[in-house]
């Protein structure tokens, strides 16, 4: 079995029970038929084998009741559930709930009492710190994406200096062939976010010529800082070959450039931290997802930023964000955003709980109830301070809210442009998804996965559900990693050079 840990395994460590009011419980391991489960002076015993991750009944609960876990509704039973019983897609069923009545009035900031902390990273004029310092070649449309890897693979083989990361391109499928407004407009949004960004040195925008997504546009606004950035396309370059050369030589003057560019102390507060899950089971909002929440409330007293994201995965516990918005003007852009959603989703005959996906409910997620109750849990506890919407620039410290799908490179797209500078993504699963420009932290909920994936892994989240570690001891190591990251050291995705690059592309095609 997937997360198989011990077999047979002992009555009182068989489940997780995640809160004194829950009426199920989430099984450790896989457990067998007629296997007897402890929990205080509860004994249940199983009415058949229950996978690992998945919900076993420990109360009695009647049709049409709800059932419970993190304390909160996750569904409602379709029939009659007996203490032992398997809780799944065949006996919970799904319906939306209504959030408009836990909107608060405004409450007041959080206040911190930690030491301060610093890391190494690297200055930008506007204020903002990077933590990787790229030159980015970013193609303007799907007509230039080949020639923008063609040039950054051209310098493959060569011998930067010690402040230059790398030549990383951005190519994509989009930029042409779409229709003028909301959707080029988020195109342009999002580019400019990946070509504006802290992570970055310097950039080209390289477009054919006469695609829909002119570089003109990112030419003439507030970033056509010549010494940072250089427009070109390949109708006036001589195609391919002449555009690879022009380039060429453009980026060996921003190489030179970059290279007087040193990693400077600069305070925990330049943290800008985008979180993303990916592969999520059942374990992911018992380990990995509470573990980046507590890191989270740990840079958020630091004076950082966090931004969680995914529209599609907080739907069924936005209540629980909601109690935390700053304001009622906060609490209601995030309704916006969500009754937003669904009409985008009603275009395709779609809905919610279309996610989660089949490797979720594998893992032991019924519905898209349950997975984002343990979604939220990412963010940890601290107050919602803004809501922003797909690749807009997030300005506001703390804890921040964006729009983005649940897809994972459309979301960590998304969450770049608006300018993190680390991303810290949750898998259970198992992902092997990258940045091209900014560092991934992979946190695996269990430890079967991390052992799997190891190459693509780097903190083990599982040791919460074994027993071996309390969430605040992991969530720590999460903390301190991302300040070691901050400050250069690499992460396993970076080392094998994942780079996933993917706008959301929201309109027809033309």
């Amino acid at each position: 079995m997937l997360y198989e840990i011990e077999n047979p395994p002992s009555s009182q460590s068989s489940v997780i029970l995640l809160h004194p009011n829950d009426n199920v419980a989430v099984a450790r391991v896989s457990l067998p038929a007629e296997h007897r489960i402890e929990i205080g002076e509860l004994q249940v015993v199983t009415q058949s084998s229950i996978p690992a991750g998945h919900k076993v009944a420990i109360r009695p609960i009647a049709a049409k009741e709800p059932v419970l876990r993190y304390g909160n509704v996750v569904g409602f039973a379709t029939n009659t559930i007996s203490p032992g019983e398997h809780v799944h897609v065949h006996n919970l069923g799904y319906k939306e709930l209504d959030p408009s009545e836990v909107i608060q009035t405004e409450i007041p900031r959080r206040s911190a009492h930690t030491e301060p902390r610093t890391f190494l990273g690297y200055k930008r004029a506007d204020g903002r710190v990077g933590t990787r310092n790229y030159i980015a070649v970013v193609a303007a449309s799907n007509c230039a994406a080949y020639t923008s890897e063609l040039i950054a693979q051209s310098f493959g083989d060569e011998k930067l200096p010690d402040s230059v990361d790398g030549i990383v391109a951005f190519p994509h499928g989009e930029g042409c062939g779409m229709s003028i407004g909301p959707d080029s407009e988020q195109l342009q949004r999002t580019l400019q976010g990946v070509l504006d960004h802290p992570n970055v040195s310097a950039a080209i925008i390289l477009g054919l010529g006469c695609e829909v997504n002119q570089i003109s546009h990112y030419l003439g606004g507030e970033i056509a800082k010549p010494a940072t950035l250089h427009g070109m396309t390949l109708q006036e370059s001589g195609g391919t070959r002449g555009a690879l050369e022009a380039a060429r030589k453009q980026i060996a003057r921003y190489i030179e450039r970059a290279a007087s560019e040193k990693r400077t102390e600069v305070p925990a507060s330049a943290l800008n931290i985008g979180l993303n899950c990916g592969g999520s089971d059942s374990f992911s909002g018992i380990t990995a997802n509470p573990a980046l929440g507590h890191a989270c409330d740990l840079i958020v007293d630091q004076g950082g930023t966090v931004v969680l994201a995914e529209t599609t995965e907080i739907f069924g516990a936005e209540h629980l964000l909601l109690q935390r918005a700053r304001s009622p003007q906060v609490a209601q852009k995030l309704l916006a955003q969500i009754e937003g959603y669904k009409r985008y989703l009603r275009q395709f005959g779609g809905s919610f709980n279309d996610n989660p996906s089949p490797g979720n409910k594998e893992g032991g997620l019924t519905n898209i109830l349950e997975k984002s109750l343990g979604a939220v849990a990412k963010a940890g506890t601290s107050t919602l301070e803004e809501v922003v919407e797909y690749a807009e620039r997030v300005t506001t410290p703390g804890f921040v809210f964006m729009n983005t799908p649940g897809y994972d490179p459309v979301s960590i797209t998304g969450l770049a442009a608006g300018g993190v500078n680390l991303i810290a993504f949750t898998t259970g699963r198992g992902s092997a998804i990258g940045f091209p420009s900014i560092p991934v932290l992979k946190i695996a909920s269990n430890s079967n996965t991390y052992r799997r994936m190891t190459g693509n892994m780097d903190i083990n989240a599982g040791r919460i559900a074994d027993g071996d570690a309390p969430i605040e001891e992991v969530g720590r190591e999460i903390f301190e990693a991302l300040l070691r990251i901050a400050s250069g050291e690499r992460t396993k995705a970076e080392m094998l050079g994942h780079h996933e690059f993917a706008p959301w592309r929201i309109g027809p095609v033309m």
